[in-house]
């Protein structure tokens, strides 16, 4: 499996998600805490286990930060070879070159895709798109997230030559012209899901970037109506690692996002 997904790079990255053997929404969120004290060789077993209801593993910063080059690598390795794409959830934002000098460590370490902040401006956006896609990887680019107190930074008013709008929606624009695979929205935030949904069937030239959407679960967002407003994918983390069966949980997730 690993073999087969390395001459795969040249394929961009939705397309590798869409392709996935499971045909599942679900991506996990391995958001183990320090105090968990998960090794790599224990994450790298869940997510074999979990990989049938899976199309993807995602991994945040305070996971990344204690383990080195080699552990990381064992835990992506896993998820290739499950089949599942590898997600670098850091929320990338710094000037161009300090961004590929980043990426260029990640894709080492067998990541598919990063996470980045728009914040850092269009046109390091931009580039960073660009970078990644030479390496047959993906960008996806926050535009609203699941958090109750998202909704003061990215529900504000901003001002642009076309006139006032939300920040959000300033954001997904960029994530549009930039060339960007994917876009996070709250599944917390169904109106702003279905907004950016119909924005992105409007605008997109060709196949547009896809919707992913965290909060389903713990954060009080519903897996049936983010997919029912139009999120593509959906992010779940500790629903289903605290369950008492984490594979019947990812297994349920799956199938009420109408996968598996």
């Amino acid at each position: 499996m690993a073999d087969a997904h390395a001459g795969d790079r040249r394929r961009r990255f939705g397309m590798r998600l869409s392709d996935s053997s499971t045909k599942s929404r679900i991506i996990l969120a391995c958001d183990y805490l320090p105090s968990q004290k998960m090794s790599a060789s224990s994450i790298s077993a869940v997510v074999g286990d979990l990989s049938p209801s899976l199309c993807a593993i995602k991994l945040n910063l305070h996971l990344l930060l204690p383990f080195g080059r080699t552990q990381i690598s064992e835990i992506t390795d896993a998820a290739h070879r499950g089949g599942l794409q590898a997600i670098a959830d850091i929320k990338l934002n710094d000037i161009g070159s300090t961004n590929t000098a980043a990426t260029e460590s990640l894709w080492d370490m067998g990541f598919d895709a990063v996470i980045a902040n728009p914040i850092m401006g269009f046109k390091s956006l931009r580039l960073l798109a660009e970078s990644a896609h030479s390496h047959g990887n993906g960008l996806i680019t926050l535009c609203h997230m699941s958090a109750p107190e998202a909704e003061l930074a990215y529900g504000m008013d901003v001002s642009t030559p076309a006139g006032t709008r939300k920040l959000y929606d300033l954001f997904l624009d960029w994530a549009l012209d930039s060339g960007a695979d994917g876009i996070i929205v709250g599944a917390t935030f169904p109106d702003v899901v279905r907004h950016c949904a119909a924005r992105i069937k409007k605008d997109a030239r060709g196949v547009g970037p896809v919707i992913i959407s965290p909060g389903v679960g713990v954060q009080g967002g519903g897996a049936a109506e983010a997919v029912s407003a139009g999120s593509d994918y959906l992010i779940v983390g500790r629903s289903i690692l605290s369950a008492e069966s984490p594979a019947d949980e990812a297994r349920r997730f799956c199938m009420s996002a109408d996968g598996c």
